[in-house]
C-alpha cells in the first residue's frame, strides 16, 4: 500500500487518532505521547490481529476465528492492486451451503472481469498456503488451500466488494460470493484419513482385548505309548498330580482309550483313586490344626479374662472406702473412669468366649441330632405346613398365657381375702412348691419347643409371666408369715428377689443342656441387673440342691465347673 494514501494533516489529530486506531495500532503524536488515553486495541479494524506498520504493503486481513459473543466487524481492505470495501452491516450474511467434508475447496463468484489469477492469488493468498486456482472465463473460480482452517478464513470476504485500483469501470469492480465447494480430492484425502483412524483404532482395540484376554490353557498332548508311562510317573507324584491329572481327564474324554491300551488307562485311574487317602489325610490334618488353633485361642482368651478378672478387683478394692479416702479428686476420677474401660472390656471378652463355647455346645448338640433320628419334625410336607403350625401353636400359647393370667389374678384377689391359719413352717413348704411348679411347667414347654426360635421365644413369654405369678405368689406369702406372730426357721428362697433369680437361672439353665459356668450365668444376669454379683449367684444355687447341680467337665487344662438344672428329677425327692 502507498504510504502517502495515509498521511493525514497533523492539524486535525483525532482524524489520526482514529486512523491508527482502525489500523490496531496504539494512537501517538508526532512528539510520541498518546493521543487517546483510553485507547482498545480490540477495537481496531482487524480484531484479534496483532498491530502492524502501516506503511509495511499487504496488511494481514483475515482476522483467526472468534467467539459467537463478539461481533464481528468487516473494516476496508486495502492490497496492492485493490480495494475490498465491506459490504453493509444491517444485510443478513451470505447464505453458505452445507459445508462437505474434508473440506479445502472454495467457490469464489462475482469477480472482476478484468481480474487476474495474480490477483486472486495476492487477495486469498493471506487467508492460507493455496494449493491450485481453477478459473473460469465467466467471473468465478475454485481455489484449494493446503489446510481445511483457511477455508474459514477465506469465507471471511464473502460479501465484500472489490475494485481494481481506483478505477470505477464496471469491468473492474465486482461483488465477491465465497462458499464451499465440493471436491473429489478433498472427498478422497478425508475418507483416507478416516481409514487411517478407524484402522489405528481397531488396532488399539486388539491390543487392549489382547492384554485383557485369559491366557490359554497349555496344549494337551496326545495318547501314546511314551507319554502314557510318562504320565504314570507324574500320577505318583504329588508335586505334579493335578496336571497329570488333567491330561487323563482330557485323554478320557476324546476316547483315546481302546482295547490294547485300556489296562494302561485302567492303572493310571486306579493311581488316581489312590490319592484319595492322601487328600482325606491331609484334610484331617488341617482339620486337626484347626481345633488345635481353636483351642489354643480359647486357652488364651481364657486366661486374658482371669487376668481382667484379677485387675477389675484390684480396681473394685481400690473403691473401697479404707483406700478410696487417701487418693485425690483427679486420682478418684481417673480409677474410675479406668474401672469402668476395664470391665466394658471385660464384658466384651467375656461375650466372645461364651459364643465360642455356645458354638461348641450346637455343634454338640447336632451331632445328638444326628446320632438321634427318631427326634425330628413330624410334619414333612414342607415350608408352607411348617408355618401354618407354628401359626396354630403361637395361637394355642397365646391363649394359655391369658388363662394364666386370670388365674394370677384371681389368685391375688383371693390370697387378699383370705387369711390363711397355718404355722410358718407350712407357708414355706407352700411357697417352694407354688414356685416350683410354676417353674416346672415354664421348663416344661420350653423343653418340648427349644427347637425353633419362634416357639423359643414365646415359651420365654409365658415362662416369664410365670414367674411374676411367682414372685406375686411370693409376696403373698411373705406378708402371711409377717403377719403372724410366730417366727419359724428362714428358707432356702429367702426374698422375691431370689425367687425371680432362681425361675431366671432355671429357664436360662435348661436352654443349655450342657450346663453353664457362673460366670456365663452372671454375665447373662447382669444385662439384667449389673448389681447382681457371682458370689450372690452361686450362694443361691448351692442352697438349692434338688434344684441345681455342680459338676465338672473337661479334662486337664480344659477343667471346668459347671452348673445344670435337675428340677425335674428333684421333685421326687424333695
Amino acid at each position: 500500500m502507498d504510504s502517502n494514501s495515509l498521511a493525514m494533516p497533523m492539524s486535525d489529530p483525532n482524524a489520526w487518532a482514529t486512523a491508527m486506531n482502525n489500523l490496531g495500532m496504539a494512537p501517538m503524536s508526532m512528539t510520541g505521547q498518546p493521543i487517546m488515553s483510553d485507547f482498545d486495541p480490540s477495537l481496531g479494524m482487524m480484531t484479534g490481529i496483532a498491530p502492524m506498520n502501516p506503511m509495511m504493503p499487504g496488511l494481514g486481513i483475515v482476522p483467526p476465528p472468534v467467539s459467537q459473543d463478539m461481533p464481528i466487524v468487516k473494516e476496508i481492505i486495502h492490497c496492492k492492486s485493490c480495494t475490498l470495501f465491506p459490504p453493509n452491516p444491517n444485510l443478513p450474511p451470505p447464505a453458505t451451503r452445507d459445508r462437505p467434508p474434508g473440506c479445502k475447496t472454495v467457490f469464489v463468484g462475482g469477480l472482476p472481469e478484468n481480474a487476474t489469477e495474480q490477483l486472486i492469488v495476492e487477495v486469498f493468498e493471506q487467508c492460507g498456503s493455496i494449493i491450485a486456482i481453477r478459473k473460469s472465463k465467466k467471473n468465478f473460480c475454485h481455489i484449494r488451500f493446503a489446510e481445511e482452517h483457511t477455508v474459514d478464513k477465506a469465507l471471511f470476504l464473502s460479501g465484500y466488494r472489490i475494485r481494481l485500483g481506483s478505477s470505477t469501470d464496471k469491468k473492474d469492480t465486482g461483488r465477491l460470493h465465497v462458499d464451499f465447494a465440493q471436491a473429489r480430492d478433498d472427498l478422497y484425502e478425508w475418507e483416507c484419513r478416516q481409514r487411517m483412524l478407524a484402522r489405528e483404532e481397531r488396532h488399539r482395540r486388539r491390543i487392549e482385548e489382547d492384554r485383557l484376554r485369559p491366557p490359554s490353557p497349555p496344549p494337551i498332548v496326545h495318547f501314546s505309548e511314551h507319554e502314557c508311562s510318562q504320565l504314570g510317573e507324574k500320577l505318583k507324584d504329588d508335586s505334579k498330580f493335578a496336571e497329570a491329572v488333567r491330561v487323563l481327564l482330557t485323554w478320557v474324554e476324546r476316547g483315546e482309550g481302546n482295547r490294547r491300551n485300556a489296562n494302561n488307562i485302567y492303572s493310571m485311574i486306579q493311581s488316581s483313586n489312590s490319592h484319595i487317602r492322601r487328600l482325606m489325610n491331609e484334610k484331617a490334618a488341617h482339620e486337626k490344626e484347626m481345633e488345635e488353633a481353636k483351642e489354643k485361642f480359647k486357652n488364651a482368651l481364657a486366661g486374658i479374662l482371669v487376668q481382667f478378672e484379677q485387675i477389675v478387683s484390684v480396681f473394685h478394692a481400690a473403691s473401697k472406702q479404707k483406700a478410696w479416702d487417701h487418693f485425690s479428686k483427679a486420682q478418684r476420677k481417673n480409677l474410675d473412669m479406668w474401672r469402668k474401660q476395664a470391665e466394658e472390656i471385660r464384658n466384651i471378652h467375656n461375650e466372645e468366649l461364651m459364643g465360642i463355647r455356645r458354638e461348641e455346645e450346637m455343634e454338640m448338640s447336632d451331632d445328638d441330632m444326628e446320632d438321634a433320628p427318631e427326634i425330628k419334625d413330624s410334619d414333612d410336607s414342607g415350608p408352607l405346613a411348617q408355618v401354618e403350625a407354628l401359626k396354630e401353636e403361637n395361637d394355642s400359647l397365646r391363649c394359655q398365657l391369658d388363662a394364666y393370667r386370670n388365674e394370677v389374678e384371681l389368685l391375688k384377689q383371693e390370697q387378699g381375702k383370705a387369711q390363711p391359719q397355718r404355722s410358718e413352717e407350712d407357708a414355706t413348704r407352700q411357697q417352694q412348691l407354688s414356685f416350683l411348679q410354676q417353674a416346672l411347667q415354664g421348663m416344661q414347654k420350653v423343653r418340648t419347643h427349644s427347637q425353633h426360635t419362634v416357639r423359643q421365644k414365646i415359651i420365654f413369654l409365658r415362662s416369664a409371666f410365670c414367674f411374676e405369678a411367682a414372685a406375686s405368689a411370693v409376696v403373698s406369702c411373705s406378708q402371711e408369715k409377717e403377719s403372724l406372730p410366730e417366727k419359724g426357721p428362714p428358707g432356702p428362697v429367702k426374698s422375691e428377689r431370689e425367687a425371680l433369680l432362681v425361675g431366671i437361672i432355671s429357664t436360662f439353665l435348661h436352654v443349655h443342656p450342657f450346663g453353664a459356668s457362673i460366670e456365663y450365668i452372671c454375665s447373662y444376669l447382669q444385662r439384667l441387673d449389673t448389681k447382681i454379683s457371682t458370689t450372690e449367684v452361686e450362694t443361691l444355687l448351692g442352697r438349692l440342691p434338688c434344684t441345681f447341680k455342680q459338676e465338672l467337665t473337661g479334662v486337664g487344662a480344659s477343667l471346668e465347673k459347671r452348673w445344670k438344672f435337675c428340677g425335674f428329677e428333684g421333685i421326687k425327692t424333695a
